[in-house]
């Protein structure tokens, strides 16, 4: 079995693309919807004992197939056709073997998690729920329930680095440092989407924001038209940018991307919705879309109704949906945007707004009753939740495991 580098659009930027080694299967082609390719093996010649599942693959043989390309790197399995004898290759294949090579689907287990959102985005069309994480630790509890991406709410990192507000106050240092620090809990875990605001300048600065994102293995990101004097999104009093200065944005970011040949997704957002009306939105959203981004984001729907329409309307766009509970937008669920046709589910305040009020009411108990409870299934009603527990979540046997692993078997948390 081997993994194949392919010397198409989506590896361009892939050092093993651009130098396919032995044992290397490189397309040469990659046109159509039907994908053809050749694929072109060197390595030396096939022996009679052996298969092409092993170590040893034909020399300079072309194989051409018509499957569908699903991935970036594609993994192969070659079934021998033709004969061969006394150790050798039958009379007339000049030292090569008729061979067929089968595209396998291929796991997303390895991937980025911006090549992987790009293959959720283009390969699928499931239905990807994302809740809003703000942390480290809420990001770790989503992991850990198995959710297929997650949503990195600037309004959460806003209030969760800062304590304040989200009124335009967390800049790039602040987003990007956050962004870091989840996506890269498990490089190869769940997609991370993240808030980009307005960019957090002009655009040199959304050149610069982009490439630290991509550095930081950010799978997605949305930037939006609001000014930099910017609101949430579900706050009243909004105002949106002229067309041409937010367009501006989404051209430096989709400038950017193409720059560094990276599969980061660029999500088009529009505020406009509140101030201008459902028309301008999408009058915006498709100038977005002909500059680059790949995918749309209506914010602050006034009815399912207007949802329903906008994913219409802008089909086969793929648009995200931002639920927030209490905000100015009616309660979608993920049933009904899935319904809907929409790709992409956020719930910008599903952890921050769960933690406000486990937390508060935590702490109004202790203040009152002078110790602490946690409700949960134990006796009473309460369940004692310990430092292990907690930290069983954020990686402690994997970490038990790396210790153990270098020690020889003499780790230090064996006991613990």
């Amino acid at each position: 079995m081997y993994t194949a580098e392919a010397a198409h659009p989506f590896l361009s930027n892939d050092p093993l693309a651009r130098s396919p080694t032995a044992s290397t299967f490189q397309f040469d082609d990659y046109t159509g919807s039907a994908k053809t390719m050749e694929v072109r093996v060197t390595s030396a010649p096939v022996e009679e004992s052996q298969t092409l599942n092993d170590d040893i693959v034909p020399t300079s043989t072309v194989y051409s197939t018509t499957e569908d390309l699903p991935l970036p790197r594609v993994l192969f399995q070659a079934e021998a056709m033709a004969p061969v004898s006394n150790g050798t290759h039958t009379a007339g294949h000049k030292d090569t073997a008729q061979v067929s090579a089968k595209l396998r689907s291929v796991t997303t287990e390895w991937m980025s998690g911006a090549t992987k959102l790009k293959h959720y985005l283009n390969k699928t069309d499931e239905l990807i729920v994302c809740p809003g994480v703000h942390d480290g630790f809420s990001a770790r509890i989503a992991m850990s329930i198995g959710f297929d991406g997650l949503y990195m709410t600037g309004a959460g990192t806003t209030a969760s680095r800062l304590g304040m507000a989200d009124l335009g106050l967390a800049q790039l240092a602040d987003m990007r440092g956050n962004a870091e620090m989840i996506a890269n809990l498990d490089p190869y875990g769940p997609p991370l989407i993240a808030d980009m605001d307005t960019g957090f300048g002009g655009p040199l600065v959304i050149t610069e924001a982009v490439n630290q994102y991509i550095r930081a293995g950010v799978a997605g990101f949305h930037i939006e038209d609001q000014p930099a004097t910017k609101r949430c999104g579900h706050l009243s009093g909004k105002t949106v940018v002229p067309v041409p200065e937010y367009i501006s944005r989404i051209r430096a970011a989709r400038a950017a991307i193409d720059y560094r040949r990276a599969d980061i997704q660029l999500i088009a957002r529009t505020d406009a919705n509140q101030q201008l009306g459902y028309d301008e939105c999408i009058a915006r959203l498709r100038l977005a879309r002909d500059a680059g981004a790949d995918v749309g984001v209506l914010e602050g729907f006034k009815s399912h109704d207007e949802a329903r329409r906008a994913v219409r309307d802008l089909a086969p766009w793929p648009l995200m949906l931002n639920q927030v509970e209490g905000g100015h937008s009616p309660v979608i669920t993920v049933d009904e945007a899935r319904e809907m046709g929409f790709r992409i589910v956020i719930f910008s305040f599903a952890t921050l707004g769960a933690m406000f009020v486990a937390v508060k009411e935590g702490l109004q108990f202790l203040k009152k009753e002078g110790r602490i409870r946690v409700r949960g299934a134990g006796r009473d009603g309460e369940q004692v939740v310990g430092p292990k527990q907690m930290f069983m979540v954020c990686g402690l046997e994997e970490s038990a495991a790396i210790e153990d692993a270098a020690s020889g078997g003499n780790g230090t948390f064996k006991e613990v």
